[in-house]
């Protein structure tokens, strides 16, 4: 039996996945959560296979909860679904130590292909994610500007984005007040750009986040 953790703020699309997974006989969901924060100890209270993952979550974002599930339970898969277009965040989710990326408007039995696939071999490459990946390794054209920032910069980038104050950012990030503003600083400087509302349009100009 397959058990799976499913992490998205949005009770629909737990529901949705919930039973799209209860369908099959293979696979259980054995908890769910809400926020990032819940994640390791729901890991820790309850034997999972596999953690189903919504990138854009409340406080720490999913790119870092990858790290940590990673970190923390080094036999847990994590297969990302998420409304992030696969060129967007693909790359970034797997090499932070995803196992597979699925868009939510894949089809149910894409869903239960991916995680049957992570379970048996570790790895779900769907045709989308594997020419995202084709097209990261390309250097025959340049790559936009938000592909060279670091996760920890993606991070803060998605939490200005979101209007949260450095100050907050700090605290949902575990981090100080002077090392956000010079993440900040740095990704003015790495997006040519001059100020936190340039780079707030940038990142909507560019679908970044939702």
């Amino acid at each position: 039996m397959i058990r799976v953790l499913i992490v998205d703020d949005h009770p629909i699309v737990r529901r949705g996945l919930k039973e799209t997974l209860a369908a099959e006989s293979d696979i259980t969901v054995a908890a769910e959560a809400a926020r990032s924060e819940e994640v390791l100890d729901l890991l820790a209270a309850h034997s999972c296979d596999l953690v189903l993952l919504d990138l854009s979550l409340p406080g720490r974002g999913g790119l870092e909860v990858i790290k940590d599930i990673r970190h923390q339970f080094p036999n847990v898969r994590v297969l990302i679904v998420s409304t992030h277009d696969e060129s967007q965040y693909a790359v970034r989710a797997i090499r932070a130590g995803a196992s597979g990326y699925l868009t939510k408007s894949s089809a149910p039995e894409e869903l239960v292909r991916a995680v049957r696939s992570i379970d048996a071999s570790g790895r779900y490459i769907s045709e989308s994610v594997a020419s995202a990946l084709v097209d990261f390794a390309r250097d025959d054209q340049p790559a936009p500007l938000h592909q060279r920032l670091s996760d920890r910069e993606h991070e803060v980038l998605r939490l200005l984005t979101a209007g949260r104050t450095v100050s907050e950012i700090a605290g949902e990030l575990s981090l100080s007040v002077k090392t956000v503003s010079t993440y900040r600083s740095r990704l003015v400087e790495k997006l040519g750009l001059r100020s936190t509302a340039d780079l707030v349009r940038y990142a909507i100009e560019h679908k970044l986040f939702n």
